[in-house]
């Protein structure tokens, strides 16, 4: 069970997507999990074939737990898929037994589920799994054929942000925080924005906000450390995978990941970053887009609040917030006027980093946005 935020202790399988005996590929999905934060497509990380499925349909389990075993490509060896390193044995054992007395059902659950909060009646449907089981898919489809938009199952606002919350609180327990501000001149970066989307359609007009996450991506890179968790240590990640907070219609927030955010252009990172707010609003995230992110950012928007004071998402050691572009004054070279301005936060983890750091990389992120050509 891949943990999916430092606020998930635990999840329940609704679906398995693949039986034993079939053939994977790294990022295909083979299983939906029920979380606070609603159902979650659960990917594979390796190439083989399902060698035994572990853990029940409807059962509830740690995150840890092993939930399946993969026969990789190159070997004979069984692999767990997005398991923990110190899942216990005895544990997996027992699973193994629920799983071999497991009775095959001609609805999955979540199908039934499904079908239950949108009227579908069941039993006109002709099944199109194993022994003509009911899939979530056939179900889907017959949501279409009403011609009544499919609108999923999701959390209610209060779990997402009892969910958050727990989060929020383990930080505030653990990290000793603290909290940089600096100030930054947007005027380059809006004219070069404009002149950037000057014959766009609206539909393909690049927002400021690409350009606060592209200046994040690049300054993580001249300052690696923030881009880090702290699990047994600091360690330092690789990838830059931006987690973007965003905030949902019904109420409370997810935090997906952008990955890879420093090699993506701006036309690339506008994409990226529309997709992942669709698929959030929507609940259609898939695992790695709650558990692969290396930094947060979030960005209060038009019509908020100047600053934002964010509290860091475990096992993160940074979160970035930047607040209203505003026009306030501004003083340069002995000259008082007015400049559109943006401040930019950080809240950064003390056991990992000091203010020294912290002030090289917000130095680092209004170099970018000053000269956003370089983005």
């Amino acid at each position: 069970m891949p943990s999916l935020g430092a606020d998930m202790e635990d999840g329940t399988l609704r679906e398995w997507l693949v039986k034993p005996g079939d053939d994977v590929r790294r990022g295909d999905i083979i299983a939906v999990v029920e979380t606070q934060k609603g159902l979650i497509d659960i990917e594979v990380f390796n190439n083989g074939k399902i060698d035994k499925l572990l853990v029940t349909e409807d059962q509830k389990v740690p995150v840890g737990t092993v939930m399946a075993l993969i026969i990789a490509d190159a070997g004979v060896v069984s692999r767990e898929i997005k398991s923990h390193p110190d899942a216990p044995n005895s544990h997996a054992i027992d699973l193994t037994k629920e799983s071999t007395q497991k009775r095959r059902i001609k609805i999955s659950p979540l199908a039934r589920k499904m079908a239950a909060e949108n009227n579908v009646d069941t039993e006109s449907l002709k099944g199109s799994g194993e022994g003509g089981a009911i899939t979530r898919a056939d179900v889907e489809q017959a949501i279409a054929n009403k011609e009544k938009p499919h609108s999923g199952i999701s959390a209610s606002p209060d779990s997402i942000r009892m969910a958050v919350a727990a989060a929020m609180s383990r930080s505030n327990r653990e990290i000793p925080h603290y909290y940089l501000e600096l100030r930054i001149d947007m005027s380059r970066s809006l004219d070069w924005l404009k002149e950037l989307n000057k014959n766009r359609t609206s539909e393909k007009r690049v927002l400021p906000v690409v350009l606060l996450l592209k200046a994040v991506a690049r300054a993580l890179r001249d300052v690696p450390q923030l881009n880090a968790v702290w699990e047994n240590g600091l360690q330092v990640k690789e990838d830059v995978n931006i987690g973007f907070v965003v905030a949902l219609r019904t109420g409370g927030i997810l935090i997906p990941a952008i990955r890879n955010a420093d090699t993506k252009n701006v036309e690339e990172m506008m994409q990226a970053l529309s997709d992942t707010i669709v698929r959030a609003r929507e609940m259609k995230l898939r695992s790695s887009d709650l558990s692969d992110s290396t930094i947060t950012v979030t960005s209060l928007g038009d019509n908020s609040a100047e600053s934002v004071l964010g509290v860091i998402y475990p096992p993160q050691v940074a979160l970035v917030g930047f607040g209203e572009i505003t026009e306030q004054p501004w003083a340069e070279n002995g000259m008082l006027g007015i400049r559109p301005v943006v401040v930019a936060t950080l809240a950064a983890d003390h056991r990992a980093t000091d203010g020294s750091t912290g002030s090289h990389f917000l130095a680092a992120v209004r170099k970018y946005l000053q000269h956003p050509e370089t983005l």
